[in-house]
């Protein structure tokens, strides 16, 4: 933080948060470890998952916590119904918003609070209770609208299609119809933040409110201290990771090197498992690319970073999805990317660091992905250059400049709330 700058008093509803986890619990995080270094803070956060791994890292940290301050409520579950009716997740989830808004409340005649800012969980459908607060009000970054790619619904078998077809239908009707969503936005107004493009282009053709960009994810600790280089004959190392589930679309991935040109070397080094390993398995037999692709299965942090680093390429043909943090991991470690032109890989891979492929048919995004493989599979200059504009890019989202970010969001929403009572 400058000299001169005024630390100003946050309140920060983060039900996912924890230093140790990735995913949401490592958004929330991100985001508050960088402004706990410019403003004093006030989070509440859901107990169960969560309190165990901050009071860990605070009694490891003390300093930390002269600036944050903790407090934790327990969701309610009910895993039995939830199996019966996935949906029921969202009744229990805001009920601790509402709980978790009257805690902000009791809060906020203590303290008074500059901003309220609703961080995690990202997806759009729950926005909490902080905009009720009378205060500049922040949300995001948000994500989870937009659809699945209709053209690819028949690539899911009946299962996957029958499920991301009412996933479609659900998301049009809750983007189009949903109330809070819609006034928590407002409320937000130039403090509304997406994820990702597409988020971002939602937010003004659903709700009429514009939103900033700002990719949900930060580059992890990692980095790439010796680029892998290809020599000579050696094969080109691909990396694809994530759980094999249908929107991952590994599928893809495994069509796209099976239709490589015959003089191409290449290996395929899959991270994951999921309940499509099986199939996948059996389709990569089926194309006679078994013997070229590695199954990896799951691996700790340390082994799969250990993949990706002597890899040459990172291949994602995720369907539907916002950033994910391997995405900034693999940019953080020196690997260009070959990726579909969709959900947030959009915001982030650029010519700089990678090639993206127009999500138009299964068809031609396999032709596409295939292309892009074999390019950077013969042209090994561009390959490297690409790796070095990888690294270069992953300090883009270093979560000091998403506070960046963040702050002049905030700034924007103080003055327009002192211009407002002027």
């Amino acid at each position: 933080m400058s000299k001169g700058e005024q630390r100003h008093k946050i309140l920060i509803s983060a039900y996912a948060c924890s230093p140790y986890k990735g995913s949401e619990p490592g958004v929330g995080w991100g985001f508050v470890a960088a402004l706990a270094k410019r403003h004093e803070l006030w989070i509440i956060v859901e107990e169960k998952k969560f309190r165990a791994d901050i009071e860990r890292y605070l009694s490891e940290n003390p300093g930390f916590a002269k600036s944050v301050h903790f407090y934790f409520l327990r969701k309610e579950r009910n895993r039995w119904l939830r199996k019966l009716w996935p949906p029921s997740y969202y009744w229990y989830y805001r009920r601790w918003h509402h709980e978790a808004f009257e805690l902000a409340q009791h809060l906020h005649r203590e303290v008074g609070f500059d901003v309220a800012h609703q961080l995690t969980m990202v997806g759009f459908r729950e926005p909490g209770y902080l905009w009720k607060l009378g205060i500049p009000f922040v949300w995001g970054p948000i994500g989870g609208m937009g659809l699945f790619p209709w053209r690819f619904l028949p690539m899911l078998g009946a299962h996957g299609a029958i499920y991301y077809l009412g996933y479609n239908l659900f998301n049009l009707w809750q983007m189009r119809v949903s109330l809070r969503p819609r006034l928590a936005a407002r409320a937000a107004g130039a403090g509304l933040l997406s994820a990702t493009p597409e988020n971002q282009q939602c937010t003004e053709k659903f709700w009429k409110v514009p939103s900033a960009l700002l990719c949900e994810v930060g580059v992890p600790p990692v980095s790439a201290r010796v680029h892998a280089e290809r020599k000579g004959d050696e094969p080109l190392r691909i990396v694809w990771t994530g759980l094999h589930i249908p929107r991952k679309a590994l599928n893809l991935a495994l069509e796209a090197v099976a239709h490589l040109p015959a003089d191409v070397k290449w290996e395929l080094h899959v991270l994951g498992k999921g309940p499509l390993t099986g199939k996948w398995c059996h389709l990569a037999e089926e194309l006679g690319i078994s013997t070229r692709c590695k199954f990896h299965g799951w691996l700790s942090r340390e082994e799969a970073l250990a993949v990706m680093s002597s890899s040459h390429l990172m291949l994602i043909t995720s369907l539907r999805d916002l950033t994910s943090t391997v995405t900034i991991e693999a940019l953080a470690l020196g690997l260009p990317i070959v990726c579909l032109d969709h959900c947030g890989f959009a915001g982030v891979v650029d010519d700089s660091c990678g090639i993206k492929v127009p999500v138009t048919s299964p068809a031609s995004v396999v032709a596409g992905l295939s292309a892009a493989i074999a390019q950077l599979a013969g042209h090994e200059k561009l390959r490297a250059e690409l790796a070095k504009g990888a690294v270069a890019r992953a300090r883009d989202y270093s979560w000091e400049k998403k506070v960046q970010v963040v702050e002049c969001v905030y700034r924007e929403k103080l003055l327009d709330n002192v211009e407002s009572k002027g």
